[in-house]
């Protein structure tokens, strides 16, 4: 299949882009950067955008640095870029080791972290860092601009609280304590396959017990997020099978899972239970 026709603009600063969209996003006018999700959705025929916003060649959304104890990852930023740390620490650690998990490698080197975030795919693997770690997303119009917390932003299957002529030009990361450990653990059929369940865990430890627990869950509901039952039960313990294992089944217990033609709501509650505590053992 073809695309539609469509009009292809390419602005080369974010004012001029924002000038662009606003004009355009009345007649379903839509952000190009990777395109690595968009782009075959038009290919189908999905999608008909009638004009495409291409921010490929704006000026400053290519910016990555540690900025006020943040990471701020610009809208032009590819996931390869992560193949390697790009921040001292557990962050960086993190980061690098879920990219690998992210499609193949040539979707890697053109799809972005920020184009992830807009399309919002409930198995998107930087979705589920996002929510997991609390990452702030800055929207810009022509209106103004405003930082929307992840946990407001993820609103269901592919939808978010951008509005259709807002761009976004970053997400921020916190900064992990020098100590904390993280684990990660995805499910999927074949390596680069959606995942059908995702987990993350970080933590740290005080004195041998867990502190600040965060356990994030995606592709196995509508939208990735945090698992406060499964985090009420590692506080307070020692890292091991059996906080390990009841934290798994809190969070097997508090989803609402997503079912298909294939895939039951147990069969999913079942993953869940698995990737969570794997996760967990590989923080370990």
């Amino acid at each position: 299949m073809k695309p539609a026709a469509f009009v292809r603009h390419v602005p080369k600063t974010v004012e001029e882009a924002l000038a662009i969209l606003a004009e355009v996003a009345p007649q379903d006018g839509r952000v190009l950067a990777g395109g690595q999700s968009l782009v075959p959705i038009m290919a189908f025929r999905m999608a008909r955008p009638a004009h495409l916003v291409d921010i490929n060649e704006v000026a400053g959304l290519d910016r990555l640095a540690v900025d006020g104890g943040k990471l701020v990852i610009g809208a032009r930023v590819r996931h390869a870029a992560f193949h390697k740390s790009v921040a001292d620490g557990p962050l960086g650690k993190l980061l690098a080791y879920v990219v690998r998990h992210i499609a193949h490698y040539p979707i890697r080197m053109r799809g972005t972290f920020c184009g992830s975030l807009a399309h919002a795919d409930p198995a998107s693997e930087w979705c589920l860092v996002a929510a997991t770690l609390g990452a702030e997303i800055v929207a810009r119009s022509k209106r103004g601009t405003r930082t929307i917390a992840a946990a407001d932003f993820f609103q269901g299957i592919m939808s978010t609280a951008l509005a259709e002529n807002e761009l976004l030009t970053e997400a921020r990361l916190p900064l992990l304590a020098a100590d904390a450990k993280f684990g990660f653990y995805e499910f999927n059929r074949r390596a680069g396959d959606f995942a059908m369940a995702a987990a993350l865990a970080t933590y740290r430890l005080v004195d041998g017990k867990i502190a600040e627990p965060r356990i994030g869950v995606g592709g196995a509901e509508a939208q990735p997020r945090r698992i406060a039952q499964a985090e009420a039960t590692l506080a307070g313990q020692a890292p091991g099978d059996a906080a390990f294992r009841a934290a798994a089944e809190a969070a097997a217990k508090a989803i609402d899972p997503l079912e298909d033609i294939q895939t039951s709501g147990e069969y999913r509650r079942d993953l869940v239970r698995a990737v969570v505590r794997r996760a967990l053992e590989h923080s370990a």
